[in-house]
Protein backbone atom coordinates (compact mmCIF):
# COMPACT_ATOMS: atom_id res chain seq x y z
CA UNK A 1 0.00 0.00 0.00
CA UNK A 2 1.32 3.41 -0.95
CA UNK A 3 2.93 5.33 1.86
CA UNK A 4 2.55 2.39 4.29
CA UNK A 5 4.99 -0.03 5.79
CA UNK A 6 5.60 -3.08 3.60
CA UNK A 7 6.76 -6.43 4.91
CA UNK A 8 9.36 -6.45 2.15
CA UNK A 9 11.19 -3.56 3.84
CA UNK A 10 14.20 -4.57 5.95
CA UNK A 11 13.15 -5.35 9.51
CA UNK A 12 9.41 -5.07 8.83
CA UNK A 13 8.57 -8.79 8.66
CA UNK A 14 10.75 -9.33 11.73
CA UNK A 15 8.92 -6.67 13.72
CA UNK A 16 5.56 -8.07 12.59
CA UNK A 17 6.51 -11.54 13.83
CA UNK A 18 7.65 -10.15 17.19
CA UNK A 19 4.39 -8.23 17.52
CA UNK A 20 2.37 -11.36 16.69
CA UNK A 21 4.24 -13.39 19.32
CA UNK A 22 3.60 -10.71 21.94
CA UNK A 23 -0.08 -10.33 21.02
CA UNK A 24 -0.65 -14.09 21.12
CA UNK A 25 1.04 -14.27 24.53
CA UNK A 26 -1.32 -11.62 25.85
CA UNK A 27 -4.35 -13.42 24.45
CA UNK A 28 -3.22 -16.79 25.82
CA UNK A 29 -2.95 -15.38 29.33
CA UNK A 30 -6.71 -15.88 29.65
CA UNK A 31 -6.65 -19.52 28.49
CA UNK A 32 -5.86 -22.67 30.50
CA UNK A 33 -2.11 -23.27 30.30
CA UNK A 34 -2.54 -27.04 30.11
CA UNK A 35 -4.22 -26.69 26.70
CA UNK A 36 -1.24 -24.92 25.18
CA UNK A 37 2.00 -25.61 27.07
CA UNK A 38 4.76 -27.98 25.97
CA UNK A 39 4.32 -31.50 27.28
CA UNK A 40 6.63 -34.16 25.84
CA UNK A 41 4.02 -36.89 26.27
CA UNK A 42 1.62 -34.95 24.02
CA UNK A 43 4.13 -33.69 21.45
CA UNK A 44 3.05 -36.19 18.78
CA UNK A 45 -0.70 -36.31 19.43
CA UNK A 46 -1.14 -32.54 19.94
CA UNK A 47 1.45 -30.92 17.66
CA UNK A 48 -0.03 -27.42 18.03
CA UNK A 49 1.89 -27.27 21.29
CA UNK A 50 5.08 -26.95 19.24
CA UNK A 51 3.93 -23.38 18.61
CA UNK A 52 1.54 -22.51 21.43
CA UNK A 53 4.03 -23.31 24.20
CA UNK A 54 5.58 -19.92 23.48
CA UNK A 55 2.37 -18.17 24.51
CA UNK A 56 2.04 -19.74 27.96
CA UNK A 57 3.29 -17.72 30.93
CA UNK A 58 3.20 -18.80 34.52
CA UNK A 59 3.04 -15.45 36.31
CA UNK A 60 2.45 -11.76 35.52
CA UNK A 61 6.18 -11.10 35.99
CA UNK A 62 7.03 -13.88 33.56
CA UNK A 63 4.65 -12.44 30.96
CA UNK A 64 5.86 -8.87 31.44
CA UNK A 65 9.52 -9.86 31.14
CA UNK A 66 8.93 -11.75 27.91
CA UNK A 67 6.83 -8.96 26.42
CA UNK A 68 9.71 -6.61 27.14
CA UNK A 69 12.08 -9.15 25.62
CA UNK A 70 9.94 -9.36 22.49
CA UNK A 71 10.17 -5.59 22.15
CA UNK A 72 13.95 -5.66 22.51
CA UNK A 73 14.37 -8.46 19.97
CA UNK A 74 12.03 -6.61 17.60
CA UNK A 75 14.17 -3.49 17.97
CA UNK A 76 17.36 -5.49 17.39
CA UNK A 77 16.03 -6.88 14.12
CA UNK A 78 14.63 -3.54 13.02
CA UNK A 79 17.87 -1.66 13.65
CA UNK A 80 19.87 -4.46 12.05
CA UNK A 81 17.60 -4.27 9.01
CA UNK A 82 17.17 -8.03 8.85
CA UNK A 83 15.64 -9.29 5.58
CA UNK A 84 12.55 -11.45 5.23
CA UNK A 85 14.80 -14.52 5.05
CA UNK A 86 15.92 -13.84 8.62
CA UNK A 87 12.32 -13.43 9.78
CA UNK A 88 11.48 -16.73 8.07
CA UNK A 89 14.40 -18.40 9.83
CA UNK A 90 13.11 -17.09 13.16
CA UNK A 91 9.62 -18.40 12.36
CA UNK A 92 11.01 -21.84 11.49
CA UNK A 93 13.05 -21.90 14.71
CA UNK A 94 9.92 -21.17 16.78
CA UNK A 95 8.47 -24.72 16.86
CA UNK A 96 11.90 -26.37 16.62
CA UNK A 97 12.89 -24.64 19.85
CA UNK A 98 10.21 -26.63 21.64
CA UNK A 99 10.51 -29.93 19.78
CA UNK A 100 14.19 -30.03 20.77
CA UNK A 101 13.09 -30.14 24.42
CA UNK A 102 12.38 -33.81 23.83
CA UNK A 103 16.04 -34.40 24.70
CA UNK A 104 14.98 -33.70 28.30
CA UNK A 105 11.85 -35.81 28.90
CA UNK A 106 11.96 -34.94 32.61
CA UNK A 107 10.81 -31.43 31.63
CA UNK A 108 7.14 -32.38 31.88
CA UNK A 109 5.78 -28.86 31.23
CA UNK A 110 7.23 -25.77 29.60
CA UNK A 111 5.80 -22.44 28.58
CA UNK A 112 7.13 -19.02 27.66
CA UNK A 113 8.57 -16.87 24.92
CA UNK A 114 12.15 -16.97 26.16
CA UNK A 115 13.29 -19.90 24.01
CA UNK A 116 11.88 -18.32 20.86
CA UNK A 117 13.38 -14.96 21.79
CA UNK A 118 16.81 -16.56 22.16
CA UNK A 119 16.29 -17.98 18.67
CA UNK A 120 15.62 -14.48 17.38
CA UNK A 121 18.76 -13.09 18.99
CA UNK A 122 20.85 -15.84 17.37
CA UNK A 123 19.36 -15.15 13.93
CA UNK A 124 19.86 -11.38 14.18
CA UNK A 125 23.44 -11.78 15.40
CA UNK A 126 24.33 -14.14 12.55
CA UNK A 127 22.76 -11.75 10.05
CA UNK A 128 24.99 -8.95 11.33
CA UNK A 129 28.03 -11.21 11.22
CA UNK A 130 27.62 -11.85 7.49
CA UNK A 131 27.49 -8.19 6.46
CA UNK A 132 30.35 -6.39 4.74
CA UNK A 133 30.37 -3.56 7.27
CA UNK A 134 33.02 -3.98 9.95
CA UNK A 135 31.05 -2.19 12.65
CA UNK A 136 27.95 -4.29 12.08
CA UNK A 137 30.01 -7.47 12.07
CA UNK A 138 31.59 -6.40 15.35
CA UNK A 139 28.14 -5.83 16.88
CA UNK A 140 26.92 -9.19 15.58
CA UNK A 141 29.97 -10.95 16.94
CA UNK A 142 29.60 -9.28 20.32
CA UNK A 143 25.91 -10.20 20.55
CA UNK A 144 26.58 -13.79 19.50
CA UNK A 145 29.47 -14.20 21.91
CA UNK A 146 27.39 -12.73 24.74
CA UNK A 147 24.56 -15.11 23.91
CA UNK A 148 26.90 -18.11 23.89
CA UNK A 149 28.43 -17.09 27.23
CA UNK A 150 24.97 -16.66 28.78
CA UNK A 151 23.91 -20.11 27.66
CA UNK A 152 27.06 -21.73 29.01
CA UNK A 153 26.68 -20.02 32.36
CA UNK A 154 23.11 -21.34 32.57
CA UNK A 155 24.45 -24.94 32.36
CA UNK A 156 21.48 -26.25 30.33
CA UNK A 157 22.76 -29.81 30.72
CA UNK A 158 21.89 -29.69 34.42
CA UNK A 159 18.55 -29.98 36.19
CA UNK A 160 15.42 -29.45 34.02
CA UNK A 161 14.06 -26.68 36.24
CA UNK A 162 15.92 -24.14 38.32
CA UNK A 163 14.54 -21.93 41.08
CA UNK A 164 16.19 -18.57 41.69
CA UNK A 165 15.51 -15.58 43.90
CA UNK A 166 15.05 -13.36 40.84
CA UNK A 167 12.03 -15.25 39.51
CA UNK A 168 8.70 -16.30 40.96
CA UNK A 169 8.63 -19.29 38.60
CA UNK A 170 10.95 -22.18 37.83
CA UNK A 171 13.28 -21.49 34.89
CA UNK A 172 14.10 -24.08 32.21
CA UNK A 173 17.62 -23.15 30.99
CA UNK A 174 17.55 -25.83 28.30
CA UNK A 175 14.82 -23.92 26.44
CA UNK A 176 17.16 -20.96 25.97
CA UNK A 177 19.79 -23.21 24.41
CA UNK A 178 17.39 -25.12 22.18
CA UNK A 179 16.01 -21.80 21.00
CA UNK A 180 19.41 -20.34 20.16
CA UNK A 181 20.56 -23.53 18.42
CA UNK A 182 17.32 -23.78 16.44
CA UNK A 183 17.67 -20.14 15.40
CA UNK A 184 21.26 -20.59 14.28
CA UNK A 185 20.48 -23.75 12.30
CA UNK A 186 17.39 -22.24 10.67
CA UNK A 187 19.35 -19.15 9.66
CA UNK A 188 22.18 -21.23 8.18
CA UNK A 189 19.65 -23.19 6.12
CA UNK A 190 17.53 -20.26 4.92
CA UNK A 191 19.81 -17.22 4.71
CA UNK A 192 21.32 -18.30 1.41
CA UNK A 193 24.82 -17.57 0.14
CA UNK A 194 26.60 -14.50 1.40
CA UNK A 195 26.18 -11.53 -0.95
CA UNK A 196 29.26 -10.81 -3.02
CA UNK A 197 31.15 -7.65 -2.36
CA UNK A 198 30.91 -5.15 -5.14
CA UNK A 199 34.29 -4.41 -6.67
CA UNK A 200 35.32 -0.74 -6.54
CA UNK A 201 34.94 1.18 -9.77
Amino acid sequence: MAGGLRLTEPGAAWAALAAALAAASLAAWWLPATLLDWQPTLAASEPWRWWTAAFVHWSPRHLAANLLGAGLVAALGWVAGVPRAAALAWAVAWPLSHVALLVQPALAHYGGLSGVLHAGVAVAALHLLRTDQGRRRWIGGTVFAGLALKLLLETPWGVPLRYTAEWDIAVAPLAHSTGAIAGALAWLLLAGPRPRRQSPR
